[in-house]
Formats: structure tokens, C-alpha cells, sequence
């Protein structure tokens, strides 16, 4: 599976509109957060690795299939945030989501990280992205209650490396 795509690290650009394509074409982010998605890569393109936005980028016949954004959470001795993974509507259910973990991982765990944190809606469009996590071996954490809205809780998960 993992020799269909091509990924790099490397962010670009045309990165800005790639991005805020493949996150809306999911269904389930709102326009405020696709817009936080976009500003993610706006960040590392003006700060470069010191914006502490790391990404992969996973690519098909030269189309973005999927991505992950994760970063050093300051203060913390090898702890992690995967702050984005969204994988196109054509490509989910493939197993390109739990190919970006794992490649977050290696590339976390070669940086000295220890944990990598998760976070993510209680609300039932998340169901299916709950799911994942645990699929991909996550443990439930946490959940604050009405974080984001009343009745849109945060599950917090956590990846130990």
C-alpha cells in the first residue's frame, strides 16, 4: 500500500490550497477549521522548522491523498501534538491514515519524542475518526466535557512510542 504513494517533508507553497482542498473534500471539518489547517502550513512556510509544525505529505500520480502535521509540545521532555491527519474522501479507507501514524512515529521517535498526543471531537461526525485512533492503537485518555461547545466534548488520546 505504502508504495502507491510518495511522501515527503518538505512544504511548499502550493501547499496552502492543496491542503484546504483535501481537508474540505473529508466532510466533516468546518470552514473555521479548514482555515486552521491552511494556517498551520502558512506558519511553517513564514517560520520554517522553527514554527514547530512538522509535516508528511502523502502524494498519488502527483495529488495529495492525505497529510499529517504534528510538533514538539514546549516544556515537555519528548512529548508530541498530532495537531492535523485527513486523508481525501477517495483515498480513506485504504489504509493511508495508519501509514501517516506510523510514519509520524518513526519520525517523532528519531527526534527523542516519547508520546504523541491527540486530540479530537466528541460529536458524532468525529465517530469514525474516534475509531481510527483506537484502531491505530491509541489510548483514550481523557475527555473534557463541553470544551469546544456545549455538548462538543475534546477526547484526548495518547500514542506512547
Amino acid at each position: 500500500m505504502a508504495d502507491a504513494y510518495t511522501f515527503r517533508s518538505d512544504v511548499t507553497a502550493a501547499d496552502l490550497e492543496r491542503i484546504r482542498a483535501l481537508v474540505s473534500s473529508t466532510g466533516v471539518f468546518s470552514p473555521v477549521e479548514v482555515e486552521c489547517a491552511v494556517e498551520l502550513v502558512l506558519e511553517r512556510l513564514a517560520k520554517g522548522p522553527a514554527s514547530g509544525y512538522h509535516f508528511v505529505f502523502a502524494e498519488r500520480t502527483g495529488d495529495l491523498a492525505g497529510y499529517a502535521c504534528y510538533g514538539p509540545i514546549a516544556l515537555t521532555a519528548g512529548s508530541y501534538d498530532l495537531y492535523w491527519i485527513a486523508v481525501g474522501k477517495s483515498a480513506q479507507g485504504q489504509g493511508l491514515g495508519r501509514i501517516l501514524i506510523e510514519k509520524v512515529d518513526k519520525l517523532v521517535r528519531a527526534e527523542g519524542g516519547r508520546r504523541i498526543y491527540i486530540e479530537t471531537s466528541t460529536r458524532e461526525p468525529y465517530a469514525p475518526t474516534r475509531g481510527f485512533y483506537l484502531r491505530c492503537g491509541c489510548r483514550l485518555e481523557t475527555v473534557l466535557e463541553d470544551f469546544y461547545a456545549p455538548g462538543d466534548g475534546k477526547a484526548i488520546y495518547v500514542r506512547v512510542l
